[in-house]
């Protein structure tokens, strides 16, 4: 994960809300969902909330993402701070949180503090509130639970560190504190208001190394 600060609500939601004041998210046209997905996409650099990996902003592959379900929160359905956005991939992220609660958010320091990544592609949690919110959102800490994203992770994580620093053996990149910290400015860095797939997985990857 990595951590998201919350902007300003789309105007199309601050206007519905000014009209219904007892409204839920049920009731927003589709033309105000999207105004709310791609804020939310825009705000995430083009990043899955949960998993990190690319998105669109279009409904085809993102879905509004209630951090404290509908169902738990009713009175927060219409709360921009607790919407994000996520992917569509089946059995995990939003497919896998449905009404669970989720110890840690996005929205909290934690999520890059307490979940430590690897260049296997599995996620590890370094707390029992991570190992829980890795269960929720099913995020791969065992290929018997997401074969599919810990092979994604691994690939991707390993074509941005070739693609733009060559053979981390070569590099001595363990080593050496100055590269790494070059790597990790580099990949916090969005190019046209995007960053790069997993890039954060990276950032985390290296920041423990």
């Amino acid at each position: 994960m990595r951590r998201i600060n919350k902007g300003i609500e789309p105007a199309s939601l601050s206007a519905f809300k000014r009209n219904h004041p007892n409204g839920k998210y049920a009731e927003l046209s589709s033309d105000e969902r999207q105004d709310i997905r791609q804020a939310c996409t825009r705000e995430q650099f083009y990043l899955c909330a949960y998993c990190c990996q690319s998105i669109t902003g279009k409904k085809d592959d993102t879905m509004n993402e209630h951090v404290e379900a509908q169902s738990l929160a009713p009175n927060r359905t219409l709360d921009f701070s607790n919407i994000i956005a996520s992917c569509k991939t089946p059995r995990q992220c939003d497919a896998s949180h449905k009404s669970q609660p989720l110890p840690i958010t996005p929205l909290m320091p934690e999520c890059e503090a307490e979940l430590r990544f690897k260049l296997s592609g599995r996620v590890e949690g370094l707390s029992e509130n991570a190992k829980e919110v890795i269960r929720v959102l099913n995020l791969g800490d065992t290929e018997e639970n997401n074969k599919a994203l810990i092979e994604k992770r691994k690939q991707l994580v390993a074509t941005l560190i070739w693609s733009s620093y060559g053979d981390p053996m070569q590099l001595k990149i363990e080593d050496d504190v100055a590269l790494i910290q070059m790597i990790i400015d580099d990949l916090k860095q969005p190019i046209d208001g995007k960053l790069g797939a997993f890039s954060p997985v990276l950032v985390n990857i290296l920041s423990n190394w």
